[in-house]
């Protein structure tokens, strides 16, 4: 069964919209119903510079198509622009129904080399950044009491990476905030969920390909084209996700994972109270076995793109 008009009459914000997978989402979502507007800085992956054209040509994309959308330029790390594409939307289309936080840039380096500025950068994108544009449509959903918030998390803050503290940190903060968003604003009808993509794009574009084993790896990556997220996007943003709130996804080419979220896995006491050498003698033991080990993300998702 198709329904076409899922999004029908809802306005979204997508941010990071002019490539990659905030693209594929623009799209689909006007193909569904929306109205779109398409906010991209137009930065390179390390977020400099500022071209226009692709979130020009992503509009483009959709009218041509029939659907309705505007390209917003603003710098979700500042408030003031934040707010300034909330306006936008209102503006232009009367109302702000969703929101798609999905801008990012990367500063990859190993942790004891990592520069304060590389490690501000990257949270003032992607987590402060999904901050301040769901903070300025918060409002607006309370009034109406209704909205959905679409968030992209990173199994390199779910379950690790190398050379990624900035990014990991900024990514599992997202989660947190989703899951926070979701409570408060769970009397309003207001919803929030996080996706975290595999998916080929220019942030990913940068995985060295020196040996056999990397350009294997790459290879498999690349058939995870960035529009396979877009499905299960729309469907968080519609109402027919209207039960599903404070949850974790992952996309995987052609997988959708719910993930599990921190709940207690062993529980020792004793009426004694614990000292240093009873915790090392009684509890150290007792949860060894239940450790979760330093693995990365390709050590859990260990098999092929399915």
């Amino acid at each position: 069964m198709s329904d076409k008009n899922m999004l029908a009459g809802k306005t979204v914000v997508v941010t990071g919209a002019g490539r990659g997978v905030g693209r594929g989402i623009a799209i689909m979502c006007a193909a569904y119903g929306a109205k779109v507007v398409v906010n991209d800085l137009g930065g390179n992956e390390q977020g400099d510079g500022a071209d226009q054209v692709p979130a020009l040509e992503v509009v483009k994309t959709i009218t041509d198509a029939g659907g309705e959308a505007i390209a917003n330029f603003g710098n979700v790390a500042k408030s003031d622009d934040a707010g300034a594409m909330i306006e936008a939307a209102r503006k232009e289309f009367g109302s702000i129904d969703c929101i798609v936080n999905n801008a990012g840039i990367l500063r990859d380096v190993i942790f004891h080399k990592m520069t304060e500025d590389e490690f501000d950068a990257v949270i003032a994108v992607h987590l402060k950044g999904s901050f301040n544009v769901s903070r300025a449509a918060a409002p607006y959903f309370r009034e109406q009491q209704s909205g959905s918030m679409v968030h992209m998390t990173s199994t390199s803050g779910l379950i690790g990476n190398f050379g990624q503290a900035n990014y990991a940190a900024a990514k599992l903060g997202i989660a947190g905030l989703s899951r926070s968003i979701a409570l408060d604003m769970s009397r309003f009808n207001v919803r929030s969920n996080c996706i975290s993509p595999f998916a080929w794009s220019r942030l990913i574009g940068t995985i060295p390909q020196g040996t056999d084993a990397e350009r294997a790896r790459v290879a498999k990556i690349q058939q995870m084209t960035p529009e396979k997220i877009a499905p299960l996007a729309v469907y968080l943003l519609s109402d027919q996700a209207k039960d599903i709130s404070g949850n974790i996804f992952v996309v995987r080419n052609n997988e959708i994972v719910l993930m599990s979220q921190p709940r207690p896995v062993r529980n020792l006491q004793t009426s004694d109270g614990w000292t240093p050498e009873t915790v090392a003698e009684r509890f150290g033991p007792a949860v060894k076995t239940s450790l979760v080990p330093l693995e990365r993300s390709g050590d859990v998702f260990s098999w092929d793109p399915v």
